[in-house]
């Protein structure tokens, strides 16, 4: 199985990602096995995650601008809740920066065809999987594992 899946990686690198009908969730959750991956569906998730990354970036010069305003606050009640919401707004943007990191990660996964495979196993990650989180490296079974392995040995 593992050289089939290594095959039909192969053959998925070798393609271009061309412009072709976009697809919706439903389309792709009724797509069969031999569909996985294929070039609508490479274009679907590089289209969705490019929509994710356009709204961390807006979100981030937004917080930027938010946070040079300098409104002179002279009651230290209000200036203590302004600081605190600046505190809750930058813990959020690094929260959506990590985000944005694996967001970036998963496009170059696109270009390279590696996309929708796991890390580990190199089996396919699953579109539900995908759709859910559309960031994920592993299958849920190796996620499973992993996460395991951290609860038992800390790591």
């Amino acid at each position: 199985m593992q050289s089939n899946t290594a095959s039909k990686k192969t053959a998925i690198k070798s393609r271009a990602l061309g412009s072709k009908p976009r697809l919706t969730e439903e389309k792709i959750l009724r797509m069969g096995e031999m569909d996985y991956m294929n070039d609508a569906q490479l274009a679907f998730f590089k289209s969705r995650l490019q929509e994710i990354e356009s709204t961390l970036v807006q979100n981030a010069n937004e917080t930027t601008a938010h946070l040079q305003e300098n409104d002179i606050i002279a009651d230290p009640f209000d200036r203590a809740t302004i600081e605190e919401e600046h505190a809750l707004e930058l813990r959020a943007r690094d929260r959506e920066n990590k985000l944005l990191r694996k967001v970036r990660a998963a496009l170059v996964r696109i270009e390279e065809g590696d996309y929708g495979w796991c890390e580990d196993s190199g089996e396919p990650i699953g579109i539900e999987r995908l759709l859910a989180r559309p960031t994920a490296t592993l299958s849920l079974e190796a996620q499973q594992r992993h996460e395991q392995r951290q609860k038992l040995f800390g790591h």
